[in-house]
């Protein structure tokens, strides 16, 4: 899929929801997504990242984003559903989302894993995604019933498919995320709301560093180098993908 070309209109008149839009992939999506045509929901925790987000797309001339600070750590079920009841107002449909926010922990053996940062991986990495599905599906499901289809795209790892030594904490996050996207793939598949995950692999993005600080980044594809199967995944060309994990960059 990484050769994928597609269409200049492909994201034309959707509106996209991004988490984690203020930096690496998710912003790199954010910006292609817009490129493509879509109106891109920013959300993330910082106001100033997603701003430059946002100065990035406006100053290309794509179609103007909407911006949402939200601290996954804090968010509630009750602030998923205000967002929901926002975009309702706002847009009156929501043709996707993409599931790039997470928290990456501290890599450490099993029997050392403090409970703190097991709760904060799992808040964002899995609860959050859990309450944000729950909140977004209804406007999904409407979405999809009068514009044919709707997209819930979310991001996993290798070492959500094959635990390895040291990385417990965000490997057993991603099994879980991996999990979460089989499950609604199965429960949504006659309803035209199509559920999968990326694993992106190894990306020039910070969380990679700090989890390989003695790699070379330059070494690394980088995020625009991904975007093609980004873009596959969240429009009308991938038609008839369910249920499926999407390695980005396969060996």
């Amino acid at each position: 899929m990484m050769d994928y070309q597609a269409d200049a209109q492909l994201l034309a008149g959707k509106v996209i929801l991004v988490t984690g839009a203020g930096d690496g992939i998710g912003k790199e999506a954010a910006i292609t997504y817009a490129a493509h045509g879509a109106t891109v929901i920013l959300l993330g925790r910082t106001a100033a990242k997603l701003e430059a987000t946002f100065d990035a797309i406006e100053a290309a001339g794509y179609p103007l984003p909407a911006i949402v600070p939200l601290d996954l750590k804090q968010a509630t079920a009750a602030d998923y559903r205000g967002l929901a009841e926002t975009f309702q107002r706002q847009f009156g449909r929501l043709d996707g989302v993409l599931f790039n926010a997470g928290l990456l922990g501290v890599l450490c053996p099993f029997d050392q894993i403090k409970e703190k940062e097991w709760d904060e991986v799992m808040q964002v990495n899995v609860k959050s995604e859990f309450l944000m599905t729950q909140a977004m599906l209804p406007l999904l499901r409407s979405t999809a019933k009068v514009q044919g289809e709707a997209v819930l795209l979310y991001t996993s790892s290798g070492v959500g498919r094959k635990g390895r030594a040291y990385w417990g904490t965000y490997a057993i996050s991603k099994f879980a995320v991996e999990g979460m996207m089989e499950v609604l793939a199965d429960e949504l598949e006659n309803t035209g709301v199509r559920v999968n995950s990326i694993n992106p692999g190894g990306t020039r993005t910070r969380m990679r560093a700090s989890a390989f600080p003695a790699e070379d980044p330059m070494t690394l594809k980088t995020a625009a180098d991904l975007m093609p199967l980004y873009l596959y995944l969240m429009g009308a060309d991938s038609r008839g993908e369910n249920g499926k994990t999407f390695v980005a960059q396969p060996k």
